[in-house]
């Protein structure tokens, strides 16, 4: 066979299958540099590591707007996002993003809405018999990013099921892809009417707040986006937050079986929140990988990539290569205590520079939530009752399963760290 074709084979119905270990599987049974695969009957490889992350986030060799899916662009990124561009038009219209979520300020500011939100909730919580955490924390979000973001919100729990339902059928046929289309729609039909009446003067803005932003923001065109398109953005900003809830739930996860974690991380010590903040995105599923397609022909250490070429960078078996994390299946967070992540090691949002590639611009705003919100988890005071808690890696996006049950939660009775101290 001609090393650089990929099998006869479609590993489609394997992808969906096998899940987070797809790629990983694959990648433990292939000689060589890179992985080749068909999809959807188009020849796609799969690269990780460091240096495989440069080379996939560089725009001469790869391009990202025709590689993204119809079903994902319906579902989680929305038609016409920032995902979708590439160029001078993703630069102008990355830098709206890079301003709102990426000056120390700014993430400060949203980490104190969301923990503001949090402290509000937990007062709640310990007059229930039980609550589950993946819902709740996606609620706690969902009303702290809304008020930061400038947007009014009347039903929290309503659009907090709409942001996750986008994320929760993005991967998937069936039940849960059609609620995340439906979610959409209406989400972008709700936010378009606001940017309107915003535009209009019959809502309000708070001055430099995101609403105010995306409604005012010129393209590389010079022209303000349409309301859908602008109404897509704005969603591209706060279903990431809400999305954090997978964190939250998986921090809770953490924090009941590794006990010696959560009595560290109750302690006022903020670099050992970032670290257990790292950490937790280090270990736990988030995106299985991501793709782009090869804008001319390619060669990656010695292999040839013909242009057209689906590209995979594995993000899950990058995040658990025992080259590049001693005892990758072990949760460790003095292992980021000592020097912070390495740009293009630790991939759970996808890697490269923010400012010039699509990497993540709400990363450190993830980072400086869990910070936040991972000290609050480990102080609060509750019982697991029996429920599963498995995490099954063949569901994409993978979730606990019981969500994390929590009973008699009480709050003890001592101070709680400042959340813009965890954000700095």
């Amino acid at each position: 066979m001609n090393p650089s074709r990929p099998p006869l084979g479609d590993s489609s119905l394997a992808a969906l299958v096998k899940g987070y270990n797809w790629l990983p599987d694959l990648r433990s049974r292939t000689a060589g540099p890179l992985v080749r695969v068909r999809m959807a009957g188009r020849h796609a490889v799969a690269l990780r590591g460091p240096e495989a992350v440069r080379f996939f986030y560089d725009e001469r060799h790869v391009e990202r707007a025709t590689a993204l899916p119809g079903p994902v662009l319906s579902t989680l990124f929305g038609r016409g996002a920032v995902h979708t561009l590439d160029g001078t038009a993703h630069r102008v219209r990355k830098d709206m993003f890079l301003s709102l979520l990426t000056g120390r300020e700014a993430v400060a500011a949203l980490v104190d809405e969301v923990a503001s939100a949090w402290d509000e909730a937990v007062d709640a919580w310990s007059g229930q018999p039980s609550v589950v955490l993946f819902d709740e924390a996606s609620r706690v979000l969902t009303r702290g990013v809304c008020r930061w973001a400038g947007i009014p919100l009347d039903h929290a729990g309503e659009t907090a099921r709409d942001l996750v339902a986008m994320v929760d059928g993005f991967a998937t046929a069936g039940p849960r892809h059609w609620r995340a289309r439906r979610a959409r729609s209406r989400s972008e039909a709700w936010l378009a009417r606001l940017v309107e009446d915003v535009r209009e003067g019959a809502a309000p803005a708070p001055t430099g707040s995101p609403l105010d932003t995306v409604a005012r923001h010129r393209d590389a065109d010079g022209r303000t986006l349409d309301p859908h398109t602008a109404a897509v953005e704005l969603l591209n900003i706060v279903r990431p937050t809400a999305a954090v809830c997978w964190f939250v739930t998986y921090a809770g996860h953490a924090l009941h079986f590794r006990p010696e974690i959560r009595q560290r991380l109750a302690e006022d010590d903020p670099a050992y929140a970032v670290a257990f903040a790292h950490e937790l995105r280090r270990f736990y599923p988030f995106a299985p990988f991501i793709g782009g397609r090869a804008v001319t022909d390619l060669e990656w250490q010695g292999e040839r990539i013909p242009a057209g070429t689906l590209i995979l960078l594995d993000l899950y078996g990058q995040n658990h290569d025992p080259d590049l994390w001693d005892r990758p299946l072990v949760l460790d967070p003095r292992r980021f205590l000592k020097a912070p992540p390495g740009r293009d090691a630790l991939v759970p949002q996808g890697g490269g520079d923010r400012a010039t590639g699509h990497r993540c611009p709400g990363e450190d705003a993830t980072i400086a939530l869990l910070a936040a919100l991972g000290p609050r988890l480990a102080r609060l005071e509750y019982d697991v009752p029996a429920q599963d808690l498995r995490i099954p890696l063949s569901r994409i996006p993978a979730r606990v399963r019981s969500g994390f049950v929590m009973e008699r939660v009480h709050v003890p009775m001592r101070p709680l760290a400042t959340s813009r101290a965890a954000a700095e």
